[in-house]
């Protein structure tokens, strides 16, 4: 019998394979969503949050190509509802690995906080000299976004014909997008308020 978690696997797993992305809605509950939020700004008033950077090996701080602020996850020291997160996550690689053979060993996460007007520029997630990173990953907090408040996730398809088109996803609260990080090159879109993710990526 298939459960209501499987069935969001099942529809990310075949939007990836038909489309190239995946996006389950509701992948967490409104209750959920607000513990994780709550969680996210205690962390980050307790100064545990960073500015991030680009680059893997040699990572710097581009403001004009990215102005977020990260904060890594860690099971080991991980609140209950951050725990809640990773075992739903657990249970997505099993259930990845059991249907797709994709060989997922690891992941990492971490939350992510754009203050207002913040951005990232279009971009990979596949580093030249890593290809370990083989989904990823972005799981959203906000709570009553509206279509005003802008922050979209701007995924770029690239069509059999050799043109472009551009999806503009929407960070709603509870909603989890998942795409091949070695294939869809995307970007985040600067809004009008603070945008919260928790975003990672799954890894051979």
């Amino acid at each position: 019998m298939t459960t209501a978690l499987e069935t969001q696997f099942d529809t990310l797993i075949d939007g990836i394979l038909e489309q190239g992305y995946g996006i389950a809605d509701d992948f967490l509950t409104p209750d959920e969503v607000k513990a994780l939020a709550t969680r996210l700004r205690e962390r980050r008033e307790q100064g545990q949050f960073r500015a991030a950077g680009i680059g893997n090996q040699h990572t710097t701080v581009e403001k004009q190509i990215r102005g977020d602020e990260i904060h890594w996850l860690d099971r080991a020291e991980a609140t209950p509802e951050e725990l809640t997160f990773l075992d739903r996550v657990d249970a997505f690689v099993q259930y990845v690995n059991r249907t797709c053979y994709l060989g997922l060993r690891d992941y990492e996460f971490h939350f992510a906080l754009y203050p207002a007007g913040t951005f990232y520029k279009r971009h990979l997630d596949q580093f030249r000299t890593d290809s370990r990173r083989r989904l990823s990953v972005i799981c959203y907090l906000n709570a009553n976004w509206q279509e005003s408040d802008g922050g979209q996730l701007a995924l770029y398809l690239p069509a059999e014909d050799g043109t472009e088109q551009t999806l503009k996803v929407a960070p709603v609260g509870g909603r989890l997008v998942c795409f091949e990080s070695g294939k869809l090159e995307h970007e985040v879109l600067p809004a009008t308020r603070e945008r919260l993710s928790v975003t990672g990526w799954l890894k051979n």
